[in-house]
Formats: C-alpha cells, sequence, structure tokens
C-alpha cells in the first residue's frame, strides 16, 4: 500500500465521523466511507515477481499498451511503447531495467487526454533515462485529465533495479517508454502489461564488441 491511501482514507473517514456527531445520520456516513475505501484500494502496491534473464525490459506501469512505433529523436532511432493507465490500474511505477539514472526531471505543462498524441509533448510529465552500460531506455511519467500529481523518486547518479519502484502517477495516466531500435519486442498494440513484470523486450547482442558477462553485467 503507498501511504497516500491511508491519507486519503484518513482524512475521509475522520470527514464521516464529523457528519455523523453533527448529524446522528447514518445515510451520511455512506459516500465517505465508499471513498475511502476506494482510496485504499486504489494506492494498492502488490508484489510482483521480477523477470531475471538477461536482457528483459519490463514494464514500467500496469495498464494496456495503446501503441507500439518506431520514432526518430536526437540520439538516434528508438522504439516508443505508450501504456495507458486507467483508474483501476496499479499505479506505482517500476524500473524497466538495471543501470544508471542520468536524467530525471520534470516538466510542467497542460492536462490533457492522455490517449491523445500531443500529451506526449504538450503535457506535464517526467523525464527519466537510464544507462544500462552500453545503451539507454527512457520513460516518461505523463499526466492526463484526471492525473494531477507525477510522484518520482529519482536523481541524477542514483542506481535502480530492473522492476525497482521509482515513483507513481495519481488517477490514471499514461507512460512511454523508449527503447534501443535494436530490441525484439514481445508485446504488441492492445496488449495488457504489469508493472515489473511483464518483459517488454528483450536485448539482442547489440554489440559484437561486447563480451557476455558485460551484457549480464548491466540487466
Amino acid at each position: 500500500m503507498v501511504r497516500d491511501g491511508y491519507f486519503y482514507a484518513l482524512g475521509l473517514a475522520a470527514v464521516a465521523v464529523v457528519l455523523y456527531l453533527l448529524t446522528h445520520w447514518y445515510v451520511l456516513l455512506a459516500l465517505p466511507l465508499v471513498l475511502a475505501l476506494f482510496f485504499l484500494w486504489f494506492f494498492r502496491d502488490p508484489e510482483r515477481r521480477i523477470p531475471s534473464r538477461a536482457g528483459a525490459i519490463v514494464s514500467p506501469a500496469d495498464g494496456v499498451v495503446t501503441a507500439v512505433e518506431q520514432i526518430e529523436t536526437t540520439g538516434g532511432s528508438r522504439l516508443r511503447l505508450s501504456i495507458f493507465l486507467s483508474v483501476f490500474s496499479v499505479h506505482v511505477n517500476r524500473s524497466p531495467v538495471s543501470g544508471t539514472v542520468k536524467v530525471a526531471e520534470l516538466h510542467k505543462g497542460k492536462f490533457l487526454n492522455a490517449m491523445k498524441a500531443e500529451s506526449a509533448v504538450n503535457n506535464e510529465q517526467s523525464l527519466i533515462v537510464i544507462e544500462a552500460g552500453g545503451y539507454e531506455v527512457s520513460l516518461k511519467q505523463i499526466a492526463g485529465l484526471l492525473a494531477r500529481r507525477i510522484v518520482f523518486h529519482l536523481k541524477p547518479g542514483d542506481r535502480v533495479e530492473r522492476g525497482q519502484r521509482i515513483g507513481l502517477i495519481k488517477f490514471g495516466s499514461r507512460v512511454d517508454v523508449l527503447l534501443p531500435v535494436e530490441a525484439e519486442l514481445k508485446v504488441a498494440k492492445g496488449s495488457r502489461v504489469r508493472g515489473g513484470a511483464t518483459v517488454l523486450a528483450e536485448l539482442p547482442e547489440f554489440n559484437k564488441n561486447a563480451s557476455q558477462t558485460a551484457v549480464e553485467a548491466v540487466v
């Protein structure tokens, strides 16, 4: 359970108690208590079995893959996967790979529908770039209509492990993942994924000169 769930739930339970003390009407307890239970459920944080095989890149979020495409960036070609989180998804985000955080920054912006393409550019979002020894994996936590707060716990230089909890987005939104173009995809548009557990892609031997030992050390 993310601690935010306890804060929301306790606050609503307090509202229910005050309403009862002021009115002695049990019916008024229903809405705040139902909302308290919803927040306890919404901020759930289940344990996940993290894949251990070398080269695996896991999903950073629960949800549905809504786009898979190759894009051009200043660093070259990348594969971009967009994952949409509904209000019913687990909202804890996880690191897709093991490595060192190269970039961790928050960009203020709008709160457009996260299903729209322009939300990836215009919406409030974080950018996290992880250097994994020879390749980089980037992810964006993108705010949406309901998601008004992005939380992440990283700073440049931090070491992260595959599947490690790194933050959350409150109340439904989208996470984009940018992968090396050489990655072999294991999901497609429409796939349902689970943060930390579903393998999005696997990396082949992208560098013929890199030893297998070096590859295993960074994934």
